[in-house]
């Protein structure tokens, strides 16, 4: 018989997609890394269960505790499964601006979920970074994993997506592309990669309101770039340990306009029924590659979720006009 113990063991080994339509103007081959293939539909899997793995063998979670972290959702997904199969029980932090699909997914999976406020800094009492670190302080028995500062994050990546990018592609990359949250994901990918080929350039999208980009450029950490913004799961208002700038050549700003209705064209055009972090990343990456890429170029773009994540937001028509993103 052929079968897996637990569907943590599916994670990984997601296909690259060429896309046709949405490149227009571009010559260069332009891959999608189709993230929602993990069995919790994202990217985060893969570290979700690393950073269990790892604070198992550190003995820093025991049997019974309480896994307890800030999420936007992804996150607390990949977590909830790997915690299942191991008898761990789940608290998840959000902000108040991630989708209700988000919040009932990881209720679903039998997480407590706990919205604190967007619009308040990383330090305040109410913010979802500080709320996750209370109820560890206060919980007997439970563990943070902290996905901003856990370097186990990048190692997931360095471990198995870069590997499969590289193999996928028969070492033919030449760029790659993906959101900037936590910055595991990017410098992962991006460290393993440049290890095969140090020509290869890694693009990292950020959105308006964060402040990667600026600090990249200047080494200036602004707090007037701050502001909210919609976009969900990329960007940030801190520095996490897991972004490593040394790994990342270059940053892209996209609005969240043009993230919502790239992500839209992908399910139409691509049939790619992706998230909205999705959308960003091509649509930023497209940019680029118009302007710098040629026909022996190969970039590939990670898409990290589902779309399932946001069909009350940017694949709703009237939250999309509200919003005053379509008319």
């Amino acid at each position: 018989m052929m079968y897996l113990n637990h569907i943590s063991e599916a994670i990984g080994n997601t296909p690259l997609a060429k896309l046709n339509k949405v490149t227009a103007g571009v010559e260069a081959t332009i891959l999608a890394k189709v993230e929602y293939f993990n069995p919790g539909n994202s990217v985060k899997d893969r570290m979700a269960v690393k950073m269990i793995e790892d604070a198992e063998k550190a003995g820093i979670l025991k049997p019974g505790g309480t896994i307890i972290e800030g999420t936007s959702g992804n996150t607390g997904m990949g977590l909830a499964l790997a915690a299942s199969a191991r008898g761990y029980k789940c608290i998840f932090t959000l902000t108040d601006k991630q989708s209700p699909e988000k919040i009932n997914i990881l209720k679903a999976v039998g997480a407590d979920v706990i919205v604190c406020p967007t619009n308040v800094a990383p330090e305040d009492p109410q913010s979802y970074y500080s709320v996750a670190k209370r109820l560890n302080r206060e919980i007997p028995n439970s563990f943070y994993p902290n996905q901003y500062d856990n370097l186990s994050n990048t190692a997931a990546h360095y471990a198995t997506t870069g590997p499969e990018i590289w193999e996928q592609t028969e070492g033919k990359v030449t760029h790659f592309a993906c959101g900037v949250g936590t910055g595991g994901t990017i410098c992962g990918i991006s460290k393993y990669l440049k290890e095969q080929n140090p020509a290869i350039k890694s693009i990292g999208l950020d959105t308006y309101g964060s402040v990667f980009k600026k600090y990249k450029e200047t080494g200036i950490f602004d707090k007037n770039e701050i502001y909210p913004y919609k976009t969900e799961g990329i960007g940030e208002d801190i520095l996490p340990k897991n972004v490593d700038f040394d790994l990342i050549d270059l940053f892209i700003k996209v609005t969240d306009k043009d993230g919502a209705l790239m992500t839209r064209r992908l399910a139409k055009e691509e049939g790619l029924f992706v998230g909205w972090s999705c959308g960003t990343a091509v649509h930023g990456a497209l940019e680029y590659a118009k302007e710098n890429l040629t026909k022996d170029d190969v970039l590939v773009i990670l898409l990290p979720d589902h779309g399932t994540r946001y069909l009350a937001k940017i694949y709703n028509d009237d939250w999309m006009r509200a919003e005053g993103y379509i008319e």
